[in-house]
């Protein structure tokens, strides 16, 4: 029963595949990652609300790539960027220590655990101050979902976008991705509803971002919501998992990850 159940899962992924948002087909590499039969079946029921297979082709993710992702969570994303990069690429998890100190455990429940994994060996988890993030190697991609305006919030303390976003540039390639995809607030709240809603203004993520030398390069529309007035907290049961969010692409300046200009 369990084969047939992923084969199912496997049929839908194909069907989401070809309707993403900007019309490009799905690389086979990454639908076989979303239809992993080690993910947690709990994880794959979210999969037509998430998106993965359209969200990673966005960023272009592909074998061999060394990755990013800050702030996993339980490892939704870490998991698919795994097999899509296969024995020759690396993913780094990144939890900050702030996080590990004011969360329940529950919330890096899954990170933690990957790190004792079999199936995902090319999976290394890293904790530190979240002020000092770094990677062992320059990056292709680097990825942080639904977290981005924690880094504004009184539980990350002493966070700095400022310096983060610093950090981020300098861990990436010149040509590498930042991805960001986050809960959207109000247009021009700038701020103000990071704490309270778990909301951003993209305005703002994008000022913040900028200003450390990256380059805005795309967005897409696959997890926008137009029903999500945006202001109800992304925890309300009325708006949980189906909130209104942006998914932005920039890059850093220098040669595209295929060596050309």
């Amino acid at each position: 029963m369990r084969s047939v159940y992923w084969l199912l899962i496997g049929m839908g992924i194909a069907v989401l595949a070809s309707a993403n948002g900007n019309g490009a087909p799905i690389p086979p590499a990454i639908t076989a990652a979303v239809a992993d039969t080690h993910r947690p079946a709990e994880q794959a029921r979210l999969d037509s609300r998430r998106k993965p297979a359209q969200l990673l082709a966005f960023a272009s993710i592909k074998p061999g790539d060394r990755i990013a992702d800050f702030m996993p969570g339980n490892a939704y994303f870490t998991r698919i960027m795994s097999k899509v990069v296969g024995p020759g690429g690396k993913v780094y998890a990144f939890i900050p220590q702030e996080q590990i100190n004011n969360c329940l455990p529950s919330e890096v429940a899954g990170s933690r655990a990957m790190a004792h994994d079999p199936a995902y060996p090319n999976v290394t988890l890293l904790t530190g101050p979240v002020n000092q993030f770094t990677v062992p190697q320059r990056l292709d991609i680097l990825w942080t979902a639904q977290n981005y305006h924690d880094l504004h919030d009184a539980f990350m303390k002493p966070a700095s976008t400022q310096v983060l976003n610093k950090a981020f540039f300098d861990a990436l390639k010149p040509g590498g991705v930042l991805i960001i995809i986050d809960h959207t607030a109000a247009l021009g709240s700038g701020l103000r509803d990071t704490e309270t809603l778990h909301r951003i203004d993209p305005a703002s993520v994008r000022r913040e971002v900028e200003a450390a030398g990256f380059q805005f390069e795309a967005e897409i529309d696959d997890l926008k919501n137009a029903e999500d007035d945006h202001t109800r907290t992304v925890f309300d049961p009325l708006i949980r998992g189906k909130t209104d969010q942006f998914v932005f692409k920039f890059r850093k300046p220098g040669l595209k990850r295929n060596g050309s200009p």
